[in-house]
């Protein structure tokens, strides 16, 4: 539950443990011995419950240990040596995992965004633009596409946005790869119309986030067409993604994907958000932008924040103007009620 005398903490949705489902099957599988890197029955179990919600029997699955090495993984797998990914200026990739993509040789070929979005249209007429330029041979080639769903500001694609984009992508023959660190919080928002069964149809690999949505640690990737990547397993262990007590990452999304649990886990992010942002409406501050996922971005008077930065753990967002900072606030999947409450008062 939670403390109404500590410090609120809504600076980002990792900080919590585990769901209890979670904590509890680890209790009781502690002294288990299973094989290792996830070739076991409890990881086997856990990636025919993701097929089964994914609408994919034939997908492969594997599970990584971060979304940075998981991004960081799936763009080496995918990319040739001369090739480069076109993500959102915004995107993960491009600002918060200290050039992972970078370091492996591979240049993020930034777009702009609209409120962390790239549009299919943009995305074609950039590679169009590098094939009709005549010295294109000497540039890096867009050689697949990078989105995130929710985006980093908690916007999100729509279904029709990701059929645009798999025509692009099969237009020039490239990947289409979508990161799903928050995707609990998409799935559980009315707003959106993409599910598991969508982008196994439509993405060439996506992952299904465990850090930010329930688990202590951990990320499923899903590759619906296993023969796409056929050295995907070695290409983890290159990385040092590679779990070696497998198992620990199987039990989590065996509980997650266990009576849809996934599917529902992050409805009370979604409604305390809600609720927050309402009232930061009626109390008059302005929110910076609109977004229906479980991040709020609020600007807010600097002489105002540094009293509220005594009661509450926020993340700095960007400077507005000289009197003026954007923050942002984030709930999670176990957010209470009393949480949201306590910061109503405060506000």
């Amino acid at each position: 539950m939670y403390e109404a005398n500590v410090k609120l903490n809504l600076a980002s949705d990792y900080m919590r443990g585990a769901h209890v489902n979670i904590i509890r099957r680890m209790a009781e599988t502690n002294m288990m011995e299973t094989a290792g890197y996830g070739l076991d029955p409890v990881c086997e179990s856990a990636k025919e419950r993701i097929r089964k919600a994914c609408g994919c029997p034939g997908a492969r699955v594997e599970f990584l240990v971060g979304g940075t090495q998981t991004n960081a993984v799936m763009t080496d797998a995918f990319l040739r040596s001369y090739e480069g990914v076109i993500a959102a200026e915004t995107g993960h990739i491009s600002v918060h995992e200290a050039g992972a993509i970078e370091s492996d040789g591979h240049k993020v070929l930034a777009l702009p965004h609209d409120l962390g979005k790239i549009s299919p249209d943009a995305v074609h007429c950039y590679i169009e633009d590098y094939y009709n330029d005549g010295n294109h041979d000497h540039m890096v080639r867009p050689g697949m596409v990078y989105i995130s769903h929710p985006t980093e500001y908690g916007t999100l694609y729509s279904l029709e946005e990701l059929k645009a984009f798999r025509k692009v992508c099969d237009e020039y023959r490239i990947p289409l790869y979508v990161d799903g660190a928050r995707l609990a919080y998409a799935l559980a928002c009315p707003e959106n119309d993409v599910t598991l069964a969508d982008l196994a149809k439509y993405c060439d690999a996506f992952y299904i986030g465990g850090t930010k949505c329930g688990t202590l640690l951990g990320e499923a990737v899903v590759v619906p067409d296993p023969d796409r990547l056929p050295h995907l397993f070695t290409i983890i262990k290159q990385h040092g993604a590679l779990l070696a007590k497998g198992r620990l990452l199987g039990i989590q999304f065996d509980e997650l994907f266990k009576n849809d649990l996934y599917m529902r886990i992050g409805e009370p992010a979604i409604t305390a958000a809600n609720r927050i942002r309402e009232v930061l409406r009626d109390k008059g501050y302005e929110l910076y932008f609109e977004s229906p996922t479980n991040q709020i971005f609020c600007i807010m008077e600097n002489r105002k924040l540094d009293k509220f930065s005594e009661k509450v753990e926020y993340s700095f967002w960007e400077k507005y103007d000289n009197d003026h900072t954007v923050i942002r606030l984030a709930t999670d999947w176990a957010t209470e009620p009393e949480k949201a409450d306590r910061l109503i008062e405060i506000l």
